[in-house]
């Protein structure tokens, strides 16, 4: 299993978050991670900020890691 910093979690988050209509699949091909993984780290983030775990990105940036 490999180990990601918390920077790089942190970014991958915030990355989910800011694009209106983000999949899970979809960004975690970007970054070149597991999708399962990628979820669990906004599940988990949701969770500390107090955030319902089902809601929807955020959104508000249109923007790609691949642009």
């Amino acid at each position: 299993m490999k180990d990601y910093s918390d920077e790089f979690k942190a970014d991958a988050v915030a990355l989910y978050e800011s694009m209106p209509g983000a999949t899970y699949k979809g960004i975690a091909a970007d970054l070149g991670i597991n999708r399962a993984t990628l979820r669990q780290w906004v599940l988990r983030d949701r969770e500390r900020r107090g955030v319902d775990p089902a809601s929807p990105p955020a959104g508000g940036g249109q923007w790609s890691i691949t642009s």
